[in-house]
């Protein structure tokens, strides 16, 4: 008697996103409470540097052509280059320090907030960047004074200021 051989057994790969399944809510909330320690967002930079004592300085860490054509207003200009040799004339080791660069596409900012650290320092490393300090409609600083740009709807909360998140 011949044996027909059987179909193929299809199973359903599950999607992309569930591929590798989520953690277990106990180590998710050490992964997501671990990274607010690590970084702070645009919005909520600019809203503490509006209030009256923000508590933390903030670094730009890009090159001097760069901070020229725009930076953070009352940001400390310190290259990642020069931090191991200029922080401690520049950046009182008590305060912790908010670094950003370009945007989120550099990692200009991680590596200086990994010189501060290794300082020393409390550190903190501002998402997004320069980019998105501008892309949200803030105002900045450059070598002719100071500017501000329209806010890109796809970044920045509407008119009520609040994103709800």
């Amino acid at each position: 008697m011949t044996t027909q051989p059987s179909a193929p057994t299809v199973t359903t790969a599950p999607n992309p996103v569930l591929r590798v399944p989520p953690a277990a809510p106990a180590v998710a909330a050490a992964y997501f409470g671990a990274s607010l320690a690590f970084h702070a967002d645009v919005s909520d930079v600019a809203a503490a540097l509006a209030s009256d004592d923000t508590g933390f300085v903030v670094l730009d860490s890009r090159s001097t052509a760069s901070w020229d054509q725009g930076h953070v207003p009352g940001a400390v200009h310190l290259p990642t280059a020069l931090i191991a040799g200029q922080a401690r004339q520049l950046l009182d080791p008590a305060v912790p320090v908010v670094t950003y660069c370009w945007g989120p596409g550099c990692n200009g900012a991680t590596r200086a907030a990994l010189a501060l650290a290794e300082l020393g320092y409390q550190v903190k490393e501002m998402l997004g960047g320069f980019e998105y300090w501008v892309r949200e409609g803030f105002e900045f600083e450059t070598w002719q004074g100071s500017e501000r740009r329209t806010a890109d709807p796809l970044t920045a909360p509407d008119a009520s200021g609040d994103c709800g998140c």
